[in-house]
């Protein structure tokens, strides 16, 4: 069953609309976090300040991300799926995936999954 053309079109704004959100996190935290890292540089101490940036970072990273994901499944599913489209689908998320798991572990210090056992105990 053909999805309806208006479906289709409404579907695709909300993607594009939740890409740009998931740019604009990015970019917001980026700009924002240098300034604070700006007015900062002289009051804090240096490690800490680095440290508090780059968590922040990861964060903002993280978020956009997942906006980015939910764009992109939106876009494959709302489309005559293919082949190709969900099997790009798939590779765009463990990629984007790898990147969150990735950050995790950087700020964290350990496995996504090992974070809510952690602040647990």
């Amino acid at each position: 069953m053909e999805t309806p053309e208006i479906i289709q079109q409404a579907m695709s704004v909300i993607a594009a609309v939740l890409e740009i959100f998931g740019v604009g996190v990015i970019a917001t935290a980026f700009v924002h976090s240098m300034i604070i890292r700006i007015v900062r540089l002289g009051r804090d101490n240096r490690e800490e300040a680095w440290q508090s940036l780059r968590i922040y970072m990861g964060k903002a990273l993280q978020l956009g991300l997942e906006f980015l994901v939910a764009a992109d499944i939106i876009r494959t599913v709302t489309i005559k799926p293919t082949m190709l489209s969900i099997a790009t689908l798939g590779l765009l998320i463990v990629v984007r995936t790898f990147l969150s798991w990735s950050i995790t572990v950087e700020n964290e210090g350990c496995w996504p999954w090992q974070v809510a056992k952690m602040r647990k105990d």
